[in-house]
């Protein structure tokens, strides 16, 4: 059985995609961008937008009844793998214990204008 998650702290979703799904005892988030709940894109330091990105991702989690804690696999997507290290610095503040997997990817456009987008898989227990 899948679930569809939402959260309204999170940038609306458009028609075609959920927040995430819950399915199988998982949570799989859509990809999320440096843009705040009302739809505006974050500018800034690598750390800045990292941090909006992680927000939004928390506020999913949450919405689906799991968080960072139980967060297993990470994709992270950049149009500039440059800004990997400064992202990671801000990531990792956000997970105790053990990180999750994870996979980095230059990719040459994302949504909105943003230049890093994070996907994450999280279990429900």
């Amino acid at each position: 059985m899948q679930r569809a998650v939402s959260s309204d702290a999170a940038p609306p979703e458009e028609e075609a995609y959920s927040h995430a799904v819950e399915a199988n005892g998982f949570v799989f988030t859509a990809g999320q961008v440096h843009v705040t709940p009302d739809g505006e894109l974050v500018e800034g330091s690598v750390a800045a937008r990292t941090h909006q990105i992680m927000e939004n991702l928390e506020s999913i989690l949450t919405a689906a009844g799991t968080g960072f804690e139980n967060v297993v696999k990470t994709t992270a997507y950049f149009t500039d793998v440059d800004e990997f290290a400064a992202m990671d610095e801000a990531y990792a503040e956000y997970f105790e214990g053990p990180p999750p997997a994870r996979d980095v990817v230059e990719v040459r456009a994302l949504p909105a204008g943003a230049t890093i987008e994070l996907v994450m898989v999280a279990t429900t227990e």
